[in-house]
């Protein structure tokens, strides 16, 4: 478990360690035009703010985990929620102080384990990760969300944005096409010193991974599949078409088959209710 943690440690001092605090800083100060044109176009934004999440985060207290470079817990305080932001990442509390200094907000960062962190159970009305259970080994992630359960309130709820992995074929396929930072896997030598660097564990991201552990811990457990189509932006060059493509995808998203979309699903919103713990 130390292991992992060290390695998601050491490659993202180094990423938020080169991050421009100043874009962070204008995004979050437009956050009202920034978020409506993510959440319509940009999936992680469009999958963590779906459910109007937006409009229910005035007046509740929050634990992002995995904060990492603070936008949106600066965009979470910004619409009336108290963060408590989290990250293995020193530079992460380096960003979100800039932030407080900036813009005026209070958002509480704190960084290293969140095992290692007190908090009182049940004082969380939600607890939230951008793409961070896939971060964790199985074992880890039972601990997590073991923990997660315990901080909920009883009305409280925990929302992963994570990846799916839901056919093994078009994971496959996934791996031959090369994408920025990812070589394809038929250029091995290349591929070999990516995955070498790479912070993920091998596992299981599937739905019906994320639905049976959540069951372990919390009494309602809804996944919305999310990208069966926008998967394919990637083959489109960036600029307005490429954007006006995600756009529509996710709108007709809903209208698709349930089983197209469990097996073409890029990404998931996992939302937890009614913790056990």
């Amino acid at each position: 478990m130390e292991t992992n943690i060290q390695t998601n440690k050491e490659y993202y001092d180094q990423l938020y360690g080169q991050t421009k605090v100043q874009e962070i800083v204008y995004r979050a100060r437009n956050f009202e035009a920034f978020l409506d044109n993510a959440i319509k176009t940009d999936t992680s934004w469009h999958g963590m703010y779906q459910g109007g999440y937006k409009d229910r985060l005035a007046g509740k207290r929050v634990l992002e985990l995995g904060a990492g470079d603070g936008l949106n817990s600066a965009i979470m305080a910004l619409l009336g929620a108290k963060v408590i932001a989290i990250d293995i990442s020193d530079g992460t509390g380096t960003i979100i102080s800039e932030i407080n200094t900036q813009l005026g907000t209070r958002i509480d960062s704190f960084t290293g384990d969140f095992l290692l962190m007190n908090f009182q159970p049940e004082s969380f009305d939600f607890v939230i990760g951008k793409a961070f259970l896939h971060h964790l080994t199985h074992e880890l992630e039972e601990e997590y969300l073991c923990k997660v359960a315990r901080l909920l309130r009883k009305d409280g709820e925990a929302r992963f944005f994570e990846p799916a992995v839901n056919s093994m074929v078009l994971d496959k396929i996934r791996w031959m096409v090369p994408v920025p930072d990812r070589p394809s896997i038929f250029n091995k030598r290349a591929f070999r010193t990516w995955k070498s660097n790479d912070p993920h564990p091998a596992r299981d991201n599937s739905s019906d991974h994320f639905r049976q552990i959540g069951k372990q811990y919390f009494g309602e457990v809804n996944i919305v599949l999310i990208g069966s189509i926008e998967r394919f932006y990637r083959l489109i060059p960036d600029g307005k078409i490429n954007r006006r493509f995600r756009r529509w995808a996710h709108r007709v998203e809903p209208y698709l088959p349930a089983f197209f979309r469990y097996f073409a699903a890029r990404s998931q919103l996992i939302v937890f209710r009614k913790p056990l713990g």
